[in-house]
């Protein structure tokens, strides 16, 4: 009897069991502190201590760089301009390109040297380039590193020196890495997956090992210092995918780039990309109080792609939540409302929804029909 009553509680409890899968148990890694996103919507997909305040030693070259296309961009500086090489780039300690004192460099290939040599000398003289000194610089850095959202960071110098006031976290670094990518795609294509530059007769090797042993990794940086300890962000697409690993604190550098492929393995291998938006596309039409349109199209900017457990894209579902009120003018990308995505019924993930077009204010009549009506509500 016993048996029987077993068998049919089997039967009644085997959908549940079968469709109550877990998600991926992320891989152990042996460093301080790691993440893993989706690169298109800034999804975690696994983390660690990736708010934890660490010293980022040369991954702070990735702000120094935005910075620097963020000057090519606006025409402060030229791809071909020479810089000329101060006392104190040519003193700069540490990691070097090796320029020399009183000598011009071309911006291009300081750019190399801060990126493919680890340059702190090409940072030091970029950066007076851009603003005149250094200090002024690091102010640009820290005023830059709060629009993008960086809040739990504080920058001291321009290529990652120690200092007890130059810190970041893991979660600050993916948004920078996904910031440079996202804005300044054709830099980075151009730079971050050159493996060797040879300037003043010395030709050093790129420090990403992953660029030698993964052929779908196209950046990112490295970092060490004794006490960041060595350090890694690393880039991969495969077919439309992009994954971003940040690992930090490994013991050495073989170690960090074990890790950093062990986590994006990981990613490609345990998740599918669904794309549930095309960029541009309207998710909703959410009404408009004041406006010279009724409504406004909601959506996403870019694609908006996320990351599932293999096999479990048909069980995502997603809920559109606009604010309650929303009055006219609104700009073109300003956030409207939220995509909240449930996987089994159970929250997976929100993500903002923009105005994917611009609505200006009515004319007078139309604001004071607004006002009454919104007034009798």
């Amino acid at each position: 009897m016993r048996k029987l009553f077993s068998f049919f509680l089997l039967l009644i409890l085997f959908p549940l069991l079968a469709t109550a899968q877990p998600l991926p148990t992320p891989p152990a890694l042996a460093v301080k502190s790691w993440l893993l996103i989706e690169a298109s919507s800034g999804q975690e997909l696994a983390s660690q201590a990736a708010d934890e305040r660490l010293e980022p030693a040369s991954l702070t070259k990735l702000m120094t760089a935005y910075l620097t296309f963020a000057a090519l961009k606006q025409g402060a500086i030229k791809i071909d301009e020479a810089v000329p090489v101060s006392e104190k780039a040519w003193r700069a300690q540490g990691s070097r390109m090796f320029i020399r004192v009183n000598t011009q460099v071309k911006v291009d290939d300081l750019i190399k040297g801060m990126i493919v040599q680890s340059g702190n000398d090409a940072c030091v003289a970029l950066s007076e380039a851009i603003a005149g000194s250094e200090d002024n610089f690091v102010q640009m850095m820290n005023h830059e590193a709060q629009r993008l959202g960086m809040k739990a960071s504080s920058f001291r110098n321009a290529a990652g020196m120690p200092d007890p006031q130059h810190y970041t976290t893991a979660r600050d670094l993916a948004t920078l890495t996904s910031a440079l990518i996202r804005d300044f795609p054709a830099e980075y294509a151009k730079y971050y997956s050159i493996k060797e530059f040879r300037y003043n007769n010395i030709t050093q090797l790129n420090r990403n090992r992953l660029l030698w042993l993964d052929p779908s990794v196209d950046g990112v940086k490295t970092g060490h210092t004794d006490g960041a300890g060595y350090c890694l962000i690393s880039s991969a697409k495969r077919g439309p995918r992009r994954l971003l690993s940040i690992v930090l604190g490994a013991a050495s550098d073989n170690v960090r780039a074990q890790e950093s492929l062990k986590l994006l393995n990981h990613g490609f291998q345990f998740y599918d990309a669904v794309q549930l938006y095309s960029k541009g596309q309207a998710v909703s039409h959410i009404k408009v109080w004041k406006g010279s349109e009724k409504t406004v199209k909601a959506g996403f900017i870019h694609d908006f792609v996320l990351a599932v457990p293999k096999g479990l894209a048909p069980r995502i579902k997603t809920e559109l939540v606009s604010k309650q009120v929303l009055i006219a003018p609104i700009a073109t990308g300003q956030v409207i409302g939220t995509m909240k995505v449930s996987l089994d019924d159970k929250p997976y993930g929100e993500y903002p929804v923009v105005a994917i077009e611009a609505v200006p204010l009515a004319g007078i009549v139309g604001r004071m029909i607004d006002s009454v009506r919104l007034w009798l509500n």
